[in-house]
């Protein structure tokens, strides 16, 4: 491969350099192509353009790999826990036990919102949406935590990001309280990550709800496999919003924003409402992938803008959706759907030839049924995951872009240069 490529405008030529990352995928720089040429490239969608380089996360979609700074995805099943992927993500290694050990005590020092903070939550509406809440509270961080908007050392960033990774689930849990007309439950210093949150979720005054391993597992490895998947629309909008120096709170919390759409973290709420479907209605999933194929019927949880393989999340959360349910004693007739489903779409010529295989949204929203989460909470339990990766990104932007803010070009299509006219001189169409 040559190190420079040639673009030809005008019978001119121009050579550009040719930038090689570690894994081998190459990207033309084209930083001076404006000043040189006066021409822009134009990629709605941005799927051939890169924004940044990266050491934090490995995708290559063809093959079905993902890998957190090095590490295949696959390693974390059964492992680690969560906070101990948030901080090989954050500060690109694994913790030794003196690093661990301090950084879960930070997070049990912080997991207390300032009781301040609470009176915020009466405002909302009961049936405000739980996302809404999550990032108006990640925001209102700053005004209660106005030491942290400064990280340029390494400690307050280290103790910014311990903030944030501990506040947010009981913002989360608080929100869904509030929702339910529920006494706010304190954290309980005593437990760990995932058994905390969901004790703040789901415990009464008079009933201290026991988290298990299995569901404690369950949970553990679904926010560990959400927590960071390179460039994706809100990891993209936390470093375009970081690059003007906005702080840690503010940029995150515009994170959540993006994540809100339904073609970002809502897909898991359709997957699972495309099963209850199928589920009442009787349909036999045959008769449904006849549909989706058909144009009459859309099969969500298939196909991925950046997998064209099988999403190695997927596997993994299928598999923890069959443990948790035996671990309960339950038979989930929706898991059932879903394998069918699964079955009968990997040996489809229509779906093999498409590329279109189960991403990870298939099977999480099972996961978090059977955990009692409810549906309107299960982005908040997506943004929870995902945060690690938006607070890496972030610190990786800060200390890489040199202050240069983000601001994309466009290519101007409306009215050429046009005269203003005088109100009695317009007709009754404003022209």
């Amino acid at each position: 491969m040559t190190n420079t490529a040639t673009l030809i405008i005008d019978g001119q030529s121009y050579e550009y350099p040719i930038l090689v990352g570690s894994e081998g995928e190459c990207g033309i720089d084209i930083r001076e192509l404006r000043n040189q040429t006066g021409c822009i490239t134009l990629d709605p969608g941005y799927g051939n353009t890169g924004s940044c380089t990266s050491a934090i996360t490995f995708i290559d979609g063809d093959q079905g790999i993902l890998r957190y700074r090095g590490i295949p995805i696959e390693q974390f099943d059964n492992g680690p826990n969560f906070i101990e992927v948030a901080w090989l993500l954050i500060f690109g290694r694994l913790p030794s036990q003196v690093e661990y050990r301090s950084f879960a005590n930070d997070l049990n020092a912080h997991a207390n919102l300032d009781e301040g903070m609470k009176h915020h939550f009466e405002g909302f509406p009961r049936t405000a949406p739980p996302m809404a809440i999550l990032s108006a509270m990640i925001n209102a961080l700053s005004c209660f935590h106005p030491e942290d908007q400064d990280c340029e050392d390494d400690e307050t960033f280290r103790m910014a990001a311990a903030r944030l990774i501990s506040k947010i689930r009981t913002i989360a849990a608080y929100a869904y309280r509030h929702s339910q007309g529920l006494p706010y439950i304190y954290p309980d210093h005593k437990l760990r990550y995932v058994p905390n949150f969901l004790h703040m979720l789901f415990s009464q005054p008079y009933n201290h709800f026991e988290c298990d391993e299995v569901m404690r597992d369950a949970l553990n490895l679904l926010l560990i496999l959400h927590a960071d998947h390179e460039q994706n629309c809100s990891t993209s909008t936390v470093r375009m919003v970081g690059s003007s120096q906005a702080n840690l709170f503010a940029s995150c919390a515009a994170g959540v924003c993006a994540l809100w759409g339904p073609l970002h973290g809502g897909a898991n709420v359709e997957v699972l409402h495309m099963l209850d479907d199928i589920h009442k209605n009787n349909v036999k999933p045959e008769e449904y992938v006849q549909r989706a194929k058909s144009g009459q019927a859309r099969l969500m949880g298939f196909g991925h803008r950046v997998y064209k393989n099988f999403d190695p999340r997927a596997k993994m959360l299928g598999a923890a959706a069959e443990r948790l349910l035996t671990s309960l004693g339950r038979q989930d007739p929706l898991l059932d759907i879903a394998r069918k489903l699964e079955e009968i779409a990997l040996q489809d010529p229509y779906f093999i030839e498409r590329k279109l295989y189960p991403n990870v949204d298939f099977y999480s929203g099972i996961i978090l049924r059977a955990l009692g989460i409810p549906t309107n909470m299960f982005t908040v339990i997506f943004a929870i995951g995902r945060l690690p990766g938006w607070i890496a990104h972030w610190r990786e932007q800060q200390q890489l872009m040199a202050n240069k803010i983000a601001r994309p070009r466009q290519i101007y299509t409306g009215n050429v240069k046009t005269d203003y006219t005088p109100m009695a001189n317009r007709n009754s169409t404003g022209a």
